[in-house]
């Protein structure tokens, strides 16, 4: 199990040095708890206490980094079981599958969607992460020269997938250089994949069908040199997956097998409904997934459903304060105001502009909260309405002081009429009615 700081701390020579790079012992104590900083970094501490710091400080699941550049992606590096304890930190990468059989034309169409499709999402441009390139020809040189059609990783991270030694080894002297996703070693050929591993600094996927063989095979293959690992369950059903996953993820969390403390690889394309373990990738632990192609639908929502789930609960996503124009307003134009969730905003903004209202959008801080949590929370009040109108000038852009707030905000209209010197109106609670109060109530 992870220590707490102070319990740490006992085992730090507390002399504050400053060292390590922290103010004080306890500072840096406190890092390491919650897998921060590295207990090297310490360059006094008795060697006893290093190693017993080392195996509890560190991150229970390692952080693994998969191709080089902008689009590289890092997975792994969790410390919860669950989302609500804390927060997930790194969202699975989507590696999108291309076959060394397809014409090369298809290969390229599907490596330029993965490169520009893009979704855009409260403020977010959400992507998929790379291109699995399958050997299923058997020959090593057109599995390689699929790679290179891929783009051999200067653009997108790649993950190769073959059975055959001379297929990795043509495949990796196009990509080795861009640390591409070798799947897979197992009990039959682990030792040359990762003495390729070790030559070319890739990560590597290791595949069993067991806990206890995962285990002794990522442990094989970390004795080999092979510092980055990510585990292939190889099961069979979803239910086998999600079972297994969470099983090993549990291990980790609790460090009672450290030879399990690494990302989990999916192949969604094993499964007969894809976007089903697409999904149960993304909600129970998955570090990379590999999927066929996917259409734009279930991308969309493959998208959304890990920007949701990745997003930390505690720090809801969040739009700067400030008034925004909406369909180019001018001095006649309504001034609404609404909370900083970003979802608030762009739903609203949403309706807004294909209304083709001019008007002030007026957003106040509430730290990310709805206008409903915000009004029951305390965080917003007639107070913030207030410094929020004079903060950002919202009398000097228009000749009138009317100010529509969400119909959730009802109870604060006296409150905050007192306290600005605005009359108030109330709107709709659903941002889908505004085109239609604006058409019919605005006036001013």
């Amino acid at each position: 199990m992870a220590m707490k700081a102070l319990d740490i701390y006992k085992h730090l020579p507390k002399t504050n040095c400053k060292k390590c790079g922290y103010p004080t012992c306890l500072a840096f104590a406190m890092k390491l708890a919650v897998g921060k900083a590295d207990i090297e970094a310490c360059p006094d501490i008795d060697p006893g206490a290093k190693a017993l710091l080392g195996g509890v400080t560190r991150p229970p699941v390692r952080a693994v980094t998969i191709g080089a550049g902008e689009r590289s992606v890092t997975v792994g590096e969790e410390f919860v079981m669950f989302r609500h304890e804390k927060t997930f930190y790194h969202p699975p990468g989507i590696m999108v599958e291309v076959s060394d059989t397809w014409p090369d034309d298809e290969v390229r169409s599907v490596v330029a969607e993965v490169r520009e499709a893009v979704v855009e999402r409260v403020g977010q441009d959400l992507v998929l992460n790379g291109v699995a390139v399958r050997n299923e020809s058997g020959d090593a040189d057109r599995f390689a020269e699929t790679v290179y059609l891929a783009g051999g990783g200067t653009g997108l991270p790649l993950v190769l997938i073959s059975d055959d030694l001379p297929g990795f080894e043509a495949a990796l002297a196009v990509a080795g250089q861009y640390r591409p996703l070798i799947h897979a070693a197992t009990a039959d050929n682990w030792e040359p994949l990762a003495a390729l591993a070790k030559q070319y600094g890739s990560p590597l996927v290791v595949r069993a069908g067991t806990l206890a063989d995962l285990a002794a095979l990522a442990g094989n293959c970390a004795g080999a040199g092979v510092a980055d690992l990510l585990l292939d369950p190889a099961q069979g059903s979803l239910q086998g997956y999600i079972a297994t996953a969470t099983a090993i993820r549990r291990s980790a969390i609790e460090r009672t097998e450290p030879a399990l403390g690494y990302p989990i690889y999916l192949d969604a394309g094993t499964f007969k409904d894809t976007d089903a373990a697409v999904a149960a990738g993304i909600l129970k632990y998955a570090g990379v997934i590999v999927t066929p192609r996917l259409s734009r639908a279930s991308r969309e929502a493959a998208l959304t459903l890990r920007q949701n789930t990745y997003t930390d609960p505690q720090h809801p996503i969040q739009v700067a304060p400030g008034v925004y124009p909406v369909n180019d307003p001018g001095r006649e134009a309504p001034v609404l105001l609404t909370v900083n969730f970003s979802l608030t905003y762009f739903t609203i903004l949403g309706y807004l502009e294909a209304s083709r209202m001019p008007c002030h959008l007026l957003i106040v801080d509430t730290e990310g909260l709805s206008v409903l949590t915000s009004v029951a929370g305390g965080k917003l009040t007639e107070t913030i309405v207030a410094d929020a109108l004079k903060k950002f000038g919202v009398a000097d852009l228009v000749d009138h002081r009317l100010l529509i707030i969400p119909g959730y905000a009802a109870p604060l209209t006296g409150k905050i009429e007192d306290a600005t010197g605005w009359r108030v109106m109330v709107g709709p609670r659903d941002a889908a009615d505004l085109p239609e109060y604006l058409e019919k109530e605005w006036k001013t």
